[in-house]
């Protein structure tokens, strides 16, 4: 049986720690993030980015969060599932709400750097990469992809 999806907007200080909980444990503890470098000036309500947090229930399973990287662009960030929830459609679902949110207010082309490992759910979500070229971020290897949120 499949779980039900159910995507928020961040709206509250509540929502918003349990956004960085996950963050915390998928990157932080599982992925060996320095906690220093995982969090930043825009996890808060009043920074301009948009926070998204997946539940199942009453339970914060995912999250993810956007800003605004030029004027008809908004770069993906900080996407992330907790291990038990992956495979269920999670990814996908925060994926959808940050760009509906992007694509909301005015944006026309999302921007994300993906982990490699994570390449081929971004590429089945519509996105290509910008180049081959592989860059370090957080010591785990990334690239550049983006996709066109409209046309």
């Amino acid at each position: 049986m499949k779980p039900m999806l159910d995507v928020q907007v961040v709206r509250t200080e509540e929502q918003l720690a349990h956004c960085l909980s996950v963050r915390r444990k998928v990157f932080v503890e599982e992925q060996g993030v320095p906690e220093q470098l995982e969090t930043d000036e825009l996890d808060n309500l009043s920074s301009g980015a948009r926070h998204v947090l997946a539940v199942h229930g009453d339970q914060p399973v995912g999250t993810g969060r956007w800003k605004r990287y030029a004027a008809d662009a908004a770069k993906l960030q900080r996407i992330a599932v907790l291990p038990d929830w992956r495979g269920h459609g999670f990814g996908l679902a925060i994926l959808h709400a940050l760009e509906a949110s992007a694509l909301a207010e005015g944006c026309d082309r999302a921007i994300l750097d993906a982990q490699v490992h994570a390449r081929r759910f971004y590429e089945q979500a519509g996105y290509a990469a910008e180049s081959e070229d592989i860059f370090d971020d957080a010591g785990i290897p990334h690239i550049r992809m983006e996709k066109r949120l409209i046309g």
